[in-house]
């Protein structure tokens, strides 16, 4: 598998800056024209993509009241899990819609399918690619199906061990996906930067070779900027108008400017890593003047020997090197130098 991977004609991967996906979830509250605005808002602010899901309740669930299906502590307490997905999906008759709207403002829009019907839907809207969320990470029969489309496959790795993990990746390769890429992600909502442990990163690129990113559900930037300079080239955030607005996922996700704020420092954080070298920098060039070099402190005349009080390591740094101070004490001047020359060999004998 490649390190690699091509969405919508944009390059992810090893020598590529950092992809950076707002994520709508269910921050639309049920209004179209919210979900309208978050495709725009995430555009303007400098998105590369923005993420959908692609469920109904009873897709994902039933509707019970048994206690396996109440949710009793965390963001959501209190709620049965189909009242939960009945106030957070994108109605599919919207689907065409936040598509059509994607391509004309320019942003790539693809989801998140969470049974095969999704799939089906998303093929018939041409979707450039498909996300499996960490909770279907083990539902290895959708993973093959989306697999089966050829389209690249992003699987986020949330609650996943690692043997779940290479699960996922052999059944998305043995069904034909060639470009495929894992997120590390830590499920809670919002969840710890401590949580996080970033240097699974690193070690995921490498088991697994394939192009490696985050979905973070901190609050802040921190733990996704950080991540770029362990080899993130995907970002994946929750991304809503208002955080106060009251809807499932709110309270968690980045308002615009925080979108702005990532796609900034992401793009110079991975800027900032370059390549290993030691060559001096453009920026460096004004500044060489300012070193220490070798200058006369003293009127010397010529063929007078010069000694240790004639010369002085200080700055500018137009005589010579501090290193050939040893060589030049001893020699003779062979015209006459005035305090505050600098040192050459075309001075000395």
């Amino acid at each position: 598998m490649t390190k690699t991977i091509k969405i919508d004609n944009c390059n992810i991967g090893d020598g590529f800056k950092p992809y950076i996906i707002a994520e709508m979830s269910a921050n639309h509250n049920q209004n179209i024209n919210t979900a309208l605005a978050i495709i725009e808002k995430a555009k303007a602010m400098g998105a590369d993509a923005v993420k959908i899901q692609t469920y109904t309740p009873d897709t994902l669930t039933i509707a019970s009241d048994l206690p396996d299906f109440k949710i009793n502590d965390g963001l959501w307490a209190g709620q049965t899990l189909y009242d939960l997905y009945q106030s957070a999906y994108t109605p599919w008759e919207w689907h065409e819609a936040l598509f059509d709207k994607a391509r004309k403002v320019g942003i790539t829009l693809f989801s998140s399918p969470f049974d095969k019907t999704a799939i089906d839907l998303l093929e018939d809207l041409n979707t450039p690619a498909y996300k499996i969320a960490s909770f279907e990470a083990i539902d290895l029969p959708l993973i093959k199906y989306a697999a089966a489309t050829k389209k690249p496959l992003i699987i986020s790795t949330g609650m996943a061990n690692i043997e779940e993990i290479t699960e996922a990746v052999e059944i998305a390769q043995e069904n034909g996906c060639q470009q495929l890429a894992l997120l590390h992600c830590v499920s809670g909502y919002p969840a710890p930067a401590g949580d996080y442990n970033l240097q699974t990163i690193c070690d995921m690129a490498g088991r697994f070779n394939l192009v490696t990113g985050i979905s973070d559900h901190t609050l802040d930037n921190t733990t996704a900027i950080t991540s770029v300079a362990l080899g993130s080239a995907i970002i994946e955030k929750h991304f809503t108008l208002d955080r106060n607005g009251g809807g499932p996922d709110d309270s968690f996700s980045m308002e615009p400017n925080d979108l702005l704020a990532l796609c900034r420092d992401t793009k110079t954080a991975w800027s900032a890593l370059g390549e290993v070298n030691y060559d001096r920098k453009p920026s460096e060039k004004s500044n060489l003047k300012f070193r220490r070099s070798l200058y006369f402190v003293k009127n010397i005349s010529a063929g007078e020997i010069i000694s240790e009080n004639h010369i002085k390591s200080i700055r500018p740094g137009y005589g010579l090197q501090p290193k050939h101070i040893e060589k030049i004490i001893g020699k003779k001047v062979i015209r006459n130098v005035v305090r505050g020359t600098a040192t050459t060999w075309d001075l000395i004998e």
